[in-house]
């Protein structure tokens, strides 16, 4: 019994010194996010990751703990995007636009790579309702699903770090503008009429596009609701021809241009 306490108390000061190394590795996670931001250096750079995962393969060898070690690794990662993404925003970013725009594939590839909470909006609005978006529309109809919508956003309101995938119509109510704008900031994901066709011609949940579904009804459409889209965001996203990957490192580059250009003038 006295060789198991000493062997645990050499686990005891394993684990001492394991936490004095993570919480020196996460200051300095801390001090590379501070030289990005003041040298205009890309935030988000997965090539390093993999490079960083080779490196620990190739000091690995043949070790007997290799896949346990990798596996602690791959955690330590995820967690140093949570500190990225606490160091960078400390708010929420609401991705908006119109049907189509790649707003839910682009908020779950952010919530991968910066590890920030995600909720799609609409699908909290069925959960909660028990009923699909078309089915809400065929029995209370729009109005009724708008202040859905409100209610919503100002529920979200009490979270903090969450990316929220917005409705197309979100920007139709003025009063929406500002439930996202006390607490986040608002990101327009945009695309051409026939990009947005192509990603929605085969979807039957777009109760707004039933029986028009062609680019005209589209355009014309996007154009009544242009000048709301683009009252409301902070930053402007084009996603035509991009992979999710480009839009998240674009959508983080231009967020922290916009927040280091706001500190500067209200310093």
């Amino acid at each position: 019994m006295d060789r198991i306490e000493e062997i645990r108390k050499k686990i005891g000061v394993c684990d001492d010194i394991i936490i004095k190394q993570l919480v020196d590795r996460m200051e300095c996670i801390q001090e590379i996010i501070a030289y990005k931001k003041q040298n205009g250096i890309p935030i988000l750079q997965p090539e390093q990751e993999k490079k960083q995962e080779n490196n620990l393969k190739q000091k690995l060898g043949d070790n007997a703990f290799e896949e346990e070690i990798l596996n602690i690794f791959k955690y330590i990662v995820k967690n140093s995007r949570k500190i990225q993404a606490k160091a960078l925003f400390d708010y929420n970013i609401f991705l908006i636009g119109f049907m189509g725009a790649g707003k839910s594939t682009v908020a779950k590839e952010l919530k991968r790579q910066l590890e920030m909470n995600y909720v799609e909006m609409d699908q909290l609005i069925v959960e909660k309702q028990g009923m699909s978006i078309s089915e809400i529309f065929a029995e209370y109809g729009e109005v009724y699903f708008r202040n859905l919508e409100s209610n919503t956003l100002i529920e979200l309101q009490k979270r903090k770090q969450t990316i929220v995938s917005c409705g197309g119509g979100v920007v139709v109510r003025e009063d929406n503008k500002d439930h996202m704008r006390k607490h986040g900031r608002v990101v327009l994901l945009t695309a051409t009429p026939e990009t947005v066709y192509n990603r929605v011609k085969d979807s039957t949940e777009r109760p707004i596009l039933n029986d028009n579904m062609n680019v005209e009804f589209i355009a014309n459409l996007q154009e009544k609701r242009r000048t709301m889209y683009e009252t409301a965001a902070d930053v402007v996203v084009p996603t035509d021809g991009k992979t999710p990957d480009e839009i998240c490192r674009e959508i983080v580059e231009k967020l922290t241009q916009l927040d280091i250009a706001t500190s500067a003038v209200n310093v």
